[in-house]
Formats: C-alpha cells, structure tokens, sequence
C-alpha cells in the first residue's frame, strides 16, 4: 500500500490518495479497513475509491462523494490497470468546493498512479 498524505487543501478541505493491488472483492475491502485503521485516514470524511480487479471486473465506491469513484475507475481503464485499487480521501472542510472537487480527485488519483508506477 502506497499512500500519500496531504496532496491537496482547498478552502479547508484536504485530500490524500492511496493506491494498493487487490485481488478480490474481499481485498478491497481489507485495503480500505487498513486505511481507516490509520488514526488520521479514521477520522476522513469521504474514502472515494475505484478498482479493477485481475479478472478484469471494474469496482467503484463514491463513500458520500457522488461520482467520484467513476471518475477514479475512468482513470484506472484509461492506464489499463487491473488488480490495483486507488482511494482518494477528503477531509472536508465545511465549504462546498462545487465541480473543483472533481478537479482535486484527478489531481490525486494522477498522483497515486504516478508513485504505483514509481514504486
């Protein structure tokens, strides 16, 4: 599991991004308990998350965040990733950030995929 803390902020919101491989529904599901295990990620308002699976199954979840898993999965299909999720987490900040917030999810999830690829 690679994850990057403090990404972005805007107008109080912070995000952070984590990117993992996951074999099953059952892997993502303990990728995204093992993030929430970390004191700070528990306390996160939104884990927004999209991933292939090696069988080629495309899996999303928005977690409050509408829409934001499909524009994460868009981006894992675009790569041609499979058995890899990405997650990205929102602190919110009590300010509705509108169509930005689409803007920071690509800007995390680029990040996530840009470290996977660095790892």
């Amino acid at each position: 599991m690679i994850v990057l803390e403090d990404l972005l902020r805007d107008r109080g919101s912070r995000y952070a991004a984590a990117v993992g491989p996951v074999a099953d529904r059952a892997g993502i599901d303990g990728f995204l308990s093992t993030l929430r295990a970390r004191r700070k990620f528990a306390k996160a308002t939104h884990h927004s998350w999209a991933a292939i699976l090696p069988d080629g199954t495309p899996l999303k979840g928005d977690d409050g965040e509408a829409g934001a898993g499909a524009v994460i999965l868009k981006m894992l299909e675009r790569e041609g990733l499979s058995g890899q999720i990405v997650v990205v987490t929102r602190w919110y900040g009590g300010v509705h950030l509108g169509g930005d917030r689409f803007a920071h999810i690509v800007t995390c999830t680029r990040a996530a995929l840009a470290a996977l690829r660095g790892a």
